[in-house]
């Protein structure tokens, strides 16, 4: 049955209870909360959040926030007020640390225990750590929350510093992007042949190659990290498997993440890489769903395989699914995936999925810092990546939901507009 009768945060047996309970306070669960009143739930509601601060946007991390262009009031999802203004009880700093989902209870790590009608597990994931010596020491960073920026940002003041980013996703590219225009001295370790190297084609690996080497970045392959240098208790260096230690006073660590779903798993949800949801975004436990980044589905665009998507868009869409879902209006996940990227002056939007891809297209000039590589899979159009290449994107996403099959050679005429091609 939806949920849709006003019933406000109670104590049942000495435990608060609330219609539904949403762990995580990014983007996945701000949203749920905001779709759940948006479609008419007025029902009460929890949000539960590990961090102290309300929720708050998370790609500018690495770019905006880093930089210092944005301060914090500006990437909050909604202004502080806002939740006790809908009727939603934020209750920032509280981790879970178990559920049974047969009494339908929450326990956090201080043992106070929450019981729920409907739980929404957006927890996201926790930076990958390193598995090498000295991985623990002060001085090695990550770029997950604002805590992290803010240790690292106080320890980059007071003059130009050697940092060393391991990782070249687009975390570790975009930390690396901003610490140059700060002024810093940036060695960037990639352990694969290029960067990029898990979710894109070479055309763009090799152009963001070579635009942070020409923006001072050495940018190293095949490096490999054997242990991280330290004086007892902060890193001073990073020592590669060549034997060659890298001075450094910090140390950025990208290179991915592990999502938060212990305490489900423990429970009983199937799941691996992530934890296992349907269509609607439900586990395999009764009345609990996960969206977001922790959430692994069958995806329509990698022709079904069962995948996570750390993204934006995957977190907001998953979130309004649920919501529908809670409220009785059950609609399927069918959302299309995109993602973006700024380093330097260059932005990058990305569409569709170049999973399993086996052809790719360069369209333009990477030469001229205005260009979009094309993906296909037996000849049909799955994914673009743009490059300052606006209207390829636009189009081009058309092209991905038409299913449509395209001749390479048109494909890369810049004098032929994409939609042509419809």
């Amino acid at each position: 049955m939806p949920l849709t009768r006003r019933t406000f945060a109670t104590n049942h047996g000495g435990m608060d209870h609330a219609d539904v309970i949403i762990v995580g306070t990014g983007h996945g669960g701000a949203q749920a909360a905001i779709a759940l009143r948006q479609n008419g739930f007025d029902g009460s509601i929890i949000l539960l959040g590990r961090e102290k601060d309300p929720p708050y946007e998370r790609p500018p991390l690495s770019k905006e926030y880093l930089s210092g262009e944005k301060p914090f009031e500006r990437i909050q999802i909604r202004p502080t007020q806002f939740w006790a203004e809908k009727d939603i009880d934020l209750r920032p700093g509280c981790n879970v640390t178990a559920v049974d989902w047969m009494d339908h209870t929450l326990t956090l790590s201080d043992d106070r225990r929450l019981t729920y009608r409907k739980l929404i597990w957006a927890a996201g994931g926790d930076p990958r750590r390193l598995s090498c010596p000295g991985s623990d020491l002060d001085g090695v960073h990550s770029v997950r929350g604002r805590a992290d920026v803010d240790r690292m940002s106080a320890e980059l003041a007071g003059g130009s510093k050697q940092v060393v980013v391991i990782g070249g996703g687009y975390i570790g590219l975009e930390a690396a992007a901003v610490l140059r225009k700060l002024g810093h001295n940036v060695i960037l370790l990639e352990a694969l042949p290029r960067v990029l190297a898990r979710v894109a084609g070479q055309e763009l690996s090799d152009f963001y190659q070579a635009e942070h080497r020409a923006h001072g970045v050495d940018l190293r392959l095949e490096a490999m990290v054997e242990r991280l240098e330290g004086d007892g208790t902060h890193v001073t260096g990073v020592r590669l498997a060549t034997g060659e230690v890298i001075p450094a006073d910090l140390v950025v660590v990208g290179i991915g993440i592990v999502p938060s779903i212990g305490p489900l798993i423990a429970a009983g949800a199937a799941g691996g890489n992530g934890v296992d949801v349907d269509e609607y975004c439900r586990t395999t436990l009764d009345d609990i769903y996960a969206i977001g980044d922790c959430a692994a589905h069958a995806n329509p665009y990698a022709d079904n395989a069962v995948i996570r998507l750390e993204s934006v868009q995957n977190a907001h869409d998953m979130a309004a699914t649920a919501a529908r879902a809670i409220c009785g209006d059950k609609q399927p996940y069918h959302a299309f995936p995109w993602f973006w990227s700024n380093q330097y002056d260059l932005k990058l939007q990305t569409a569709g999925l170049s999973m399993d891809y086996d052809q790719t297209v360069l369209r333009g000039d990477p030469a001229s810092r205005k260009f979009s590589v094309i993906y296909l899979k037996e000849g049909r159009v799955i994914a673009l990546d743009c490059v300052n290449s606006v209207k390829d994107y636009v189009q081009g996403r058309k092209l991905i939901e038409a299913r449509l099959s395209a001749d390479p050679e048109v494909l890369a005429d810049t004098e032929t507009p994409l939609k042509e091609l419809l």
